[in-house]
């Protein structure tokens, strides 16, 4: 069969064992819905998936634990090649009782540094994201008050439901806290933080059978662009 050919050539190359690596806001929040579809269209792919920081992730492709990562920062190795996902949004979120919620609007950056800030942890891509558009914007962390380092989203925006600060998370992981209102989302004049959920993969490694099949696939269902 022409490899390539067509999509019931891939349907029928996409079968066996597949290692998956996702940092953990792509895991907890992106992955699920698209993994469930996945597995509908294609279910001889045996699939594993091992979650951790970006950093960790980035580790397993470059170790060949894992055949195809997705991580939400830049990827800081050279044997290892990105390519988007998806878009995404970092906001900062404070509790509804916060003053900032209170009196809506736009803040000013200055006001950052007087509040506790709840950081994800050392080699996690979301940090390294804010950790970049703050000091953009004249803000590095030494100036601000850094009240704890946290090992995943789900933890920032329950200190911030529980009033131990403020923080900055993914707009893909705030549904639940947003329809239920435990949480609210205020600007930062000045203050914008996009980035990719991007593809990893060893550098000159050609992604094929079931890898190259999710790939295709998690494109199209995240509307990251077309394959």
């Amino acid at each position: 069969m022409r490899r390539g050919g067509s999509l019931a050539a891939l349907h029928e190359e996409a079968d066996g064992p597949l290692k998956l690596g996702a940092s953990t806001t792509v895991a907890q929040y992106l992955l699920p819905r698209i993994l469930g579809a996945f597995l509908k269209q294609y279910p001889q792919v045996k699939l594993s998936l091992v979650s951790g920081n970006t950093e960790q992730i980035v580790e397993a492709v470059a170790e060949k634990k894992v055949e195809l990562g997705i991580i939400e920062g830049p990827a800081m190795r050279r044997e290892v090649k990105t390519e988007r996902m998806v878009q995404d949004e970092m906001v900062l979120i404070v509790s509804p009782n916060h003053v900032w919620a209170r009196k809506g609007g736009a803040i000013e950056k200055k006001e950052l540094a007087k509040v506790p800030l709840l950081l994800r942890e050392r080699g996690s891509g979301s940090r390294r994201v804010v950790e970049r558009a703050l000091k953009k914007l004249g803000l590095p962390l030494r100036s601000l008050q850094v009240a704890m380092e946290l090992d995943s989203t789900e933890a920032i925006i329950s200190g911030v439901e529980a009033e131990l600060g403020v923080g900055f998370v993914s707009l893909w992981a705030l549904g639940k806290a947003l329809r239920l209102g435990t949480v609210k989302v205020v600007a930062v004049k000045g203050l914008e933080m996009r980035r990719d959920f991007s593809f990893v993969r060893l550098a000159g490694a050609e992604m094929t059978g079931a890898a190259a099949a999710f790939q295709r696939f998690a494109l199209g269902a995240a509307g990251g662009g077309n394959s």
